[in-house]
């Protein structure tokens, strides 16, 4: 026998193999990047559903599972699996964690007699009042406005049409203008507090004390041209139980957030208000970690994903 044909045989047979399995174990890696994109994707659909279900949190929970359910059905074709289920945190059906999942089609790994694997993915979302609000606009409004308090807590929607007075509010020289920023020395321009009706206050507030923005500047041409920006829209207003203090050095303790649906605004003299109603929102803002420590349910909450 010949020792050298012999062993370039065996060195062919032995080539052969290892092609065929880096050819195998390539085109695994192939299909497992495949499985590993289907799954961001269905991670992606399970995060968005159980963001939109948990806007509807906690007062109607059947249209929170519905909103998810659709949500999903409508952003992933061909789910296998859709569950939903509402659980507590700090209040009865304030968390909603939905499941998902869908085949993943095997291409190259069919060789190995894999087919497709089934990927799921599943999210856990939570509504809750706000320690913190972002976008906060510079209108104050009293814990005893009769539509917070007429119909067993807030009254929500245009069949409750309201105004906010933004004249004179019970302190010598303080008025329904409040200083947001708490660097400042207790007063701000007309051009600031404009700035801040249009397009909120741009860093997060928290509960607690802030200075009364003394004068009538809600009359300027800045602020009602910004007031008349808003019609239409709906703002988020700081809501206080106390105020403090004369002119410059009054204090309003903000206890909470109130989103507020604007129709018409008027100056009239010393004695102006914001015409609308009082809304439920989901706002930009940090979740209060307890219950009641985001101050009352004034219906302005925060909707953000848990682990």
């Amino acid at each position: 026998m010949n020792v050298k044909q012999n062993q370039r045989g065996q060195a062919f047979v032995i080539t052969i193999l290892m092609i065929t399995t880096l050819l195998g174990l390539s085109a695994l890696v192939l299909d497992v990047g495949s499985w590993f994109r289907a799954h961001r994707s269905l991670q992606a659909t399970a995060d968005a559903a159980a963001l939109a279900g948990a806007q509807a949190l906690p007062d109607d929970p059947g249209n929170a599972s519905s909103l998810a359910n659709d949500y999903a059905a409508r952003n992933t074709s061909g789910l296998t699996g859709l569950t939903v289920n509402l659980s507590q945190t700090y209040l009865p059906n304030d968390t909603i964690r939905v499941h998902v999942s869908k085949p993943a089609e095997g291409f190259f790994s069919k060789v190995f007699g894999i087919n497709s694997v089934d990927e799921g993915a599943a999210a856990t979302a939570r509504t809750a009042g706000m320690k913190s609000a972002l976008y906060v606009a510079p209108i104050v409004v009293n814990q005893q406005h009769p539509m917070l308090n007429n119909c067993g807590g807030p009254c929500f929607g245009s069949s409750y049409q309201t105004t906010i007075p933004v004249g004179q509010t019970g302190a010598p020289g303080a008025f329904g203008l409040v200083n947001l920023d708490p660097t400042s020395n207790g007063t701000s321009g007309a051009s600031t507090l404009a700035d801040w009706i249009v397009n909120g206050f741009d860093k997060y507030l928290d509960i607690g004390g802030y200075a009364s923005d003394p004068g009538v500047k809600f009359n300027s041409n800045q602020i009602q041209d910004a007031m008349t920006s808003r019609i239409g829209t709906e703002m988020l207003f700081p809501v206080y139980d106390t105020l403090t203090g004369n002119g410059s050095n009054a204090q309003y303790h903000i206890i909470g957030w109130v989103g507020f649906f604007v129709t018409g605004v008027d100056k009239h003299g010393n004695n102006g208000n914001v015409s609308g109603y009082f809304t439920r929102v989901i706002w930009t803002g940090i979740q209060a970690s307890s219950a009641g420590a985001g101050g009352p349910n004034l219906g302005a909450r925060a909707v953000q994903l848990v682990d």
